[in-house]
C-alpha cells in the first residue's frame, strides 16, 4: 500500500524543497507530476524555475486531471511520485467547467466542489492503491484575509476542504514556514 505524504505552507515558503528532497530520499527514478498549465510569462518563469531545481533525471507528467495521469501505469518501477501542486491543481479543475463565475450561485458552488472533490477522492485512492509513495505538495490559502470576491471565497474553501481530505488520508504533513519544515502528522 502507499504512503502518501503532503507538504503545505504559504507561498514561497519551501514547500517545493522540501517535497523534492522527501522524494530524493526514496531513490532517483521520481515522477514528477506538474498540474500548471503556463498561460503567461509569469508562469511559464515559475516552470522553468522549478525545472532548473529538480534533478534532470526525472520524469515530468503535466497533467491535472487524475484520468490523464494514468497513474497505474506511470508508477510502476518508480521510486515515488511527487505532485506539485494541489491548489493549481484545483484551479484548473474549476476553470475547466463552463461556468459565469461572475453570478455564482450555492447550486453551482456545490456543483464545483463535488467535481473538485471527486478528483481528489480518486488521486488519494491512486495513492494508496501505489507501490511508492507519493509526496504531494499544496498550498495553505485560508490563513490570510477574507477574499473579496465570489470566485476567491470559493477556491479558498474549497482548497481548505480539499487540504483537510488530503491530511486526513496522509501518513504524514509538513507545514513549511519561511523555509522551515514542520512536521504536524
Amino acid at each position: 500500500m502507499g504512503k502518501i505524504i503532503l507538504v503545505t505552507g504559504g507561498a514561497r515558503s519551501g514547500k517545493s524543497s522540501l517535497a523534492e528532497e522527501i522524494a530524493g530520499r526514496f531513490g532517483g527514478n521520481v515522477l514528477y507530476i506538474a498540474t500548471s498549465i503556463p498561460f503567461d510569462e509569469e508562469m511559464k518563469l515559475r516552470v522553468q524555475k522549478h525545472r532548473q531545481q529538480r534533478p534532470s533525471c526525472w520524469e515530468t507528467l503535466e497533467a491535472f486531471r487524475v484520468p490523464d495521469m494514468e497513474l497505474e501505469k506511470k508508477t510502476a518501477g518508480k521510486s515515488a511520485v511527487m505532485l506539485d501542486c494541489i491548489t493549481v491543481m484545483v484551479t484548473n479543475i474549476m476553470f475547466e467547467m463552463h461556468i459565469d463565475w461572475d453570478s455564482l450561485n450555492t447550486e453551482d458552488m456545490t456543483v464545483v466542489e463535488k467535481n473538485v472533490r471527486d478528483q481528489m477522492e480518486k488521486l488519494v485512492e491512486a495513492a494508496k492503491k501505489a507501490e511508492v509513495p507519493f509526496i504531494l505538495v499544496t498550498n495553505e490559502v485560508g490563513m490570510g484575509i477574507v477574499p473579496e470576491n465570489a470566485l476567491s471565497r470559493l477556491f479558498r474553501d474549497i482548497a481548505g476542504r480539499m487540504n483537510q481530505l488530503l491530511a486526513k488520508a496522509a501518513d504524514e504533513v509538513y507545514f513549511c514556514v519561511s523555509g522551515i519544515p514542520v512536521k504536524i502528522k
